[in-house]
């Protein structure tokens, strides 16, 4: 082998590497030739992860038909009960979403997002979340994200087919780990908790809250879409997590003590 088709070859198992931790997941996906269509777009850019939340019709053979050789990522596709389910090991959850919401989140481009997908510890995978065909993620989805990513299209139309939106996600998420293939990529101070902990760590904040009464129980979500919104923009570390655990613990206890 010569000189150029090594580093060639080098160049792309490291882009292979690069994007080995991105998770494509569609969520309650209507339409089995989406599935299928998806496959072939993720195969195309060097995308393996894909995830599969409550589809309405899978396997089919509709969906292999549309992967177009790229029935290997169906054959390994996980399926979930659960949203929660998809997003155990992930330290960083992106949702894609065209519509205004009343509470604003977080969100980029498509470009930016790539970069800060491959820019994440290698340890944890990243999510890349994709709604229903007909009116994409719910407010409850959006709210396990840490940002949104917004496809700038043609105003007078911006109508995305499932499969063409990851299609353009795929392409930025290539070309980024293309741009730092042969770079080093210096590990974060901190690594970021996966989903679940983030989960389990909102239960114990809304229980605390309802305990000490600071939290109106008949009109709870306002707040915690705001506090939820506040800890997935500072995306807490193991540490600084157990430091939040044991204040809610300490909390629960002093209320405990108040009332007897």
């Amino acid at each position: 082998m010569n000189t150029k088709a090594a580093q060639d070859t080098r160049s792309e198992a490291q882009v292979a590497a690069r994007l080995s931790n991105i998770r494509v997941v569609l969520i309650n996906t209507t339409h089995p030739g989406n599935i299928g269509a998806t496959a072939r777009a993720m195969k195309v850019m060097g995308l393996q992860q894909l995830h599969l939340v409550t589809p309405k019709i899978f396997p089919d053979a509709e969906a292999t038909a549309m992967a177009s050789g790229a029935d290997d990522l169906l054959q390994h596709a996980i399926v979930h009960d659960l949203l929660e389910s998809a997003l155990q090991g992930c330290s960083l959850v992106l949702g894609t979403s065209a519509r205004l919401r009343s509470l604003s989140m977080p969100q980029m481009d498509v470009r930016k997002a790539a970069e800060i997908a491959l820019a994440e510890h290698d340890a944890k995978d990243i999510a890349i979340l994709f709604g229903r065909e007909r009116y994409g993620l719910t407010n409850h989805e959006i709210q396990r994200c840490h940002q949104l990513v917004h496809i700038d299209t043609n105003p007078d139309y911006g109508s995305l087919n499932l499969a063409q939106a990851v299609q353009v996600i795929a392409y930025e998420l290539r070309m980024a780990a293309i741009s730092e293939a042969g770079v080093t990529v210096p590990p974060l101070d901190w690594e970021p908790v996966d989903a679940g902990q983030m989960e389990r760590f909102y239960v114990h904040l809304e229980q605390t809250l309802l305990d000490i009464s600071f939290l109106n129980p008949e009109q709870p979500k306002r707040l915690l879409m705001r506090l939820r919104r506040l800890f997935n923009r500072a995306r807490p570390d193991q540490n600084e997590i157990n430091i939040l655990r044991g204040i809610l613990a300490a909390s629960q206890r002093a209320a405990d003590k108040h009332e007897k």
